[in-house]
């Protein structure tokens, strides 16, 4: 990538940042899931959820989670 940070727009260069910091704390920290199984129950979960938004089904509304759940 040749762009000058003067040419990226405000998002870009969060974006740029927000990678930057990412890979350095797992550069330092490592990753905390490293090693670690998944049950085959959320595994199942996980691809149910991918399918459904591939098919362009959506969660629960933010507003509504809050109303449900009292918040």
């Amino acid at each position: 990538m040749s762009t000058s940070v003067a040419q990226m727009t405000k998002k870009e260069l969060a974006q740029m940042l927000s990678n930057v910091v990412e890979q350095k704390l797992v550069e330092l920290l490592g990753d905390p899931d490293e090693g670690l199984e998944l049950k085959a129950s959320l595994r199942k979960r996980l691809i149910r959820q991918k399918k459904a938004v591939a098919k362009g089904e959506r969660g629960e509304d933010f507003s509504e989670t809050r109303k449900r759940l009292g918040l």
